[in-house]
């Protein structure tokens, strides 16, 4: 039965009872099935904690028709495409990315692992310890802790007061009791009438309602149970909860009986809120010096619930000012609630989900579907919104430590507040009528398969040295604003730094694109006076492993050592030397002749000397190194970087093939046997030019020695494992990468990169080509010599690790 219909969208109830929301996107590469489940962990009896979230992780275990190594997750790695899950509340989500041709096989897998999982003992009991990883790390992680402590104040009969992370004590597999509690929670809620499935891509719309009728068909039919009653925020909260986190300013509202519209309400001034612009909020309070960041955020939302936390990150001087800085925020919340219907930023929203949909990819567009985020600020929103501002008072406040004022702290002078601008970047931009000079040193990249909306630039400024950190980081912080402004017109600006090269990449919607660099040229040279004072490093990633990724490219190039933060340079004068010295080029992709015009214009004034000889391919080490970093964890986590011998097209291909071959059987034995820890994974990676296996591992129990000797086990036994591998599934595989580095199946982001990369090891164009072309000419043999010179290759094989370099064949970088 259709229940609407419209521009390429269309809702469904089929047969079986399965609501279906289908999008036809004809610009799209890939599709994208987002399928949820409308139960979660506070729909389970709170004898079993965490068994929810146990269920979404066995449903990947395989079943009977599709075995683990040919299931979902093993699928979708083949083909280079995403899959994930995630347990939340009151719902489960499964969701992935493919290309086109292969989707409908995606699709199938996802249905017959909720349909029919093994749920078999043993793999249960091997599943449990990582879940009990992941609780460990979940207690030890600050932000986790933090939001939790967030829910303390909220009645204690609410299921947020309770812990819904599993662990070896909550699960309680062998127990007859817990089975049946488990198969009982998948009978009651893994069926169609609990479930909605988003299909998005280029398909014309009668094979995406095939497809969803195929799902309909393979899932377990049956109608939709009632979910756990729903308890009120409001309440006694019992015990008292624990102090807040001093570095945080939270101002935590729980909202019982909002009207509907509550949902895209927030969303809405989740934006608001957030933004940057002058006259704003945040604005103001980094003029004080007291807030690095400010966000709003529902906590939790379900029925007509919400848990709203409103978090400033505070500076030394900020927390010295914390209830100035709380009233400022009300103060803010007072202004912004003075507007009668916010028609001008309405519209501005309603052009910015416009962009957002002209440009984001299948998944995402999956996810928002999934949401029922629409297009613009609904009329019943608006009323809404008012009803949340209503109630967003001192008075109202329910953040652990956080209590209304008796008196109003004396506030310091303050600009009035402004709503913010119209998004430059959303409208049209002015072109130049009249051809610049074409600079041979912006490369033009391969032609562009279905070029669309999409363009991208890449810049590079090669530097006398790499030790201008701080004025990185001040230069960094002078574009964040324009980045979100750039965001918001669909176009992603990354800015980067990678031993002496600086890099600026802006990818997205092609229109705005000169504009956008107009503006961050104007940044990088004249950068307002309050950046000057922002030159502060990022705060350091929470997560071990995360850590490691993000220092990887300078030890990768031998850089043990992080660039000297000398404060002293933070002066015009030493800014302008040196862009004075720097020379620089850059790679374009998607624009044309006529389109290059306005980019061009922008090219002639670009600071610095362009350049054709800027490539210095990268040398490989003489020995292996290992790099110890604290990250400030009790989490052990190694990160392994492997680069291939050469540069050559041979090498690139084979380190790509053995990647995609090594992802599945790593994975496997040393996160589902072995159970090291929940963060398993490797992968091909490219740094300046040169191709690479990457390896990484973070465990709660194994220190750093034991997972290199884990992970030098499994390479030890690559030649053996690849020399027995099937030759038809060898092919599969091929055939599998072949796809994967076809043009018409990558994103524009992945596009560019590839592009980049080759040209940075000095492939003509044609790149991608020549890389399908050698995938045709791989076999066993080649792979199994491959695995030979991946073995033979380890002194230069490059570690960053949390523990002390285990001696043997590695050496200490220092």
């Amino acid at each position: 039965m259709t229940e609407s219909s419209d521009q390429g969208r269309e809702s469904l109830v089929l047969a079986h009872g399965l609501r279906v929301r289908l999008r036809h996107e004809p610009r799209l590469r890939r599709a994208a099935a987002w399928l949820r489940v409308e139960a979660g962990s506070h729909d389970v009896d709170a004898q079993w904690p965490g068994l929810a979230h146990f269920l979404e992780h066995l449903v990947f275990l395989g079943t009977e028709r599709f075995p683990r190594e040919q299931g979902l997750m093993a699928f979708v790695q083949r083909h280079g495409g995403q899959v994930n899950a995630r347990t939340s509340e009151r719902t489960t989500d499964y969701f992935f990315e493919l290309p086109q041709a292969v989707f409908g096989e995606g699709l199938e897998r996802l249905c017959d692992m909720l349909a029919r999982p093994r749920l078999a003992i043993e793999d249960q009991q091997r599943e449990r310890e990582v879940l009990h990883a992941e609780f460990i790390a979940w207690s030890r992680d600050a932000q986790a802790q933090h939001l939790f402590s967030l829910a303390g104040g909220v009645s204690a009969r609410h299921p947020l007061r309770a812990c819904h992370a599993g662990n070896r004590d909550s699960l309680m597999v062998e127990s007859p009791e817990f089975q049946q509690a488990l198969h009982d929670f998948h009978q009651r809620y893994y069926r169609t009438g609990q479930m909605t499935l988003q299909l998005i891509g280029p398909q014309p719309p009668r094979i995406l309602a095939g497809l969803a009728r195929d799902a309909d068909a393979a899932l377990a039919a049956g109608p939709r149970s009632a979910n756990a009653p729903v308890e009120t925020l409001l309440g006694d909260p019992g015990e008292a909860p624990p102090a807040s986190d001093p570095r945080r300013l939270n101002l935590l509202f729980a909202c019982d009986g909002l009207p509907p519209g509550t949902d895209e309400a927030l969303r809405f001034l989740e934006l608001w809120a957030g933004s940057a612009h002058p006259g704003g909020l945040l604005a103001e309070l980094r003029r004080l010096g007291w807030a690095q960041s400010l966000s709003l955020s529902p906590l939790y939302q379900y029925a007509d619930q919400a848990l709203v936390n409103f978090e400033v990150q505070l500076t030394e001087a900020g927390q010295q000012s914390r209830a100035a800085a709380q009233a400022l925020c009300f103060d803010w919340l007072e202004y912004f609630q003075s507007h009668a219907d916010w028609e001008p930023l309405r519209e501005e929203y309603r052009l910015l989900r416009s962009r957002q949909s002209q440009t984001e990819g299948a998944l995402e567009l999956a996810r928002r579907l999934a949401h029922g985020q629409p297009s613009e600020l609904p009329d019943e929103a608006v009323p809404a919104l008012r009803a949340l501002l209503e109630r967003f008072t001192p008075q109202s406040l329910l953040a652990p430590g956080a209590k209304a004022l008796d008196e109003p702290p004396r506030l310091p002078p303050f600009g009035p507040w402004r709503l913010p601008p119209r998004n430059r970047f959303l409208r049209g931009q002015c072109r130049p009528t009249q051809a610049s000079p074409r600079i041979a040193a912006l490369a033009q990249g391969e032609p562009e398969p279905n070029r669309g909306l999409d363009g991208a630039v890449h810049l590079r400024w090669r530097l006398a040295n790499r030790h201008h950190a701080a004025l990185w980081h001040m230069l960094d912080a002078s574009l964040r604003r324009l980045g979100e402004e750039a965001r918001q017109a669909g176009v992603q600006l990354e800015f980067s730094r990678l031993g002496p090269d600086w890099q600026l990449r802006l990818c997205g919607v092609r229109e705005p694109i000169p504009a956008i660099l107009e503006q961050a040229v104007e940044s990088l040279q004249r950068p307002t006076p309050e950046s000057w004072r922002q030159a502060s490093p990022p705060p350091r990633q929470q997560v071990p492993i995360r850590e490691l990724i993000a220092l990887w490219p300078e030890h990768g190039l031998g850089h043990h050592r992080p660039a000297r933060n000398d404060s002293s340079e933070l002066h015009p004068e030493a800014l302008q030397r040196l862009w004075q010295q720097a020379r620089w080029d850059g790679l374009v992709l998607g624009f044309d002749d006529t389109d290059r015009l306005a980019l061009d214009a922008v090219a002639a004034r670009l600071p610095g000397s362009a350049s054709n000889d800027l490539r210095q391919p990268s040398t490989l080490p003489d020995r292996a190194s290992w790099s110890q970093v604290a990250c400030g964890s009790d989490e052990h986590a190694l990160l392994l970087w492997c680069p291939a011998p050469s540069l050559s097209i041979q090498d690139e291909v084979a380190w790509r093939a053995l990647a995609q071959l090594i992802q599945a059987p790593f994975y496997q034995r040393l996160r589902t046997e072995l159970q090291l820890g929940y963060a398993v994974f490797s992968a091909f990676r490219q740094l300046a030019g040169r191709p690479g296996l990457m390896f990484g591992v973070q465990s709660p129990g194994s220190d750093c020695a034991a997972l290199w000797g884990h992970i030098a086990e499994f390479l030890e036994a690559l030649p053996e494992r690849l020399a027995q591998w099937p030759g038809t599934s060898l092919r599969e595989q091929c055939v599998a990468l072949a796809d994967s580095l076809d043009g018409g199946n990558l994103g524009l982001t992945q596009r560019l990169e590839m592009q980049w990369q080759g040209r940075l090891a000095g492939h003509s164009s044609g790149y991608s080509n020549m890389l399908r072309e050698w995938v045709g000419q791989l076999d066993g043999p080649t792979l199994v010599e491959a695995t030979h010179r991946l073995l033979d290759s380890q002194v230069s094989w490059t570690a960053l690790a949390t523990g002390p370099c285990p001696g043997a064949s590695w050496y200490e970088a220092v």
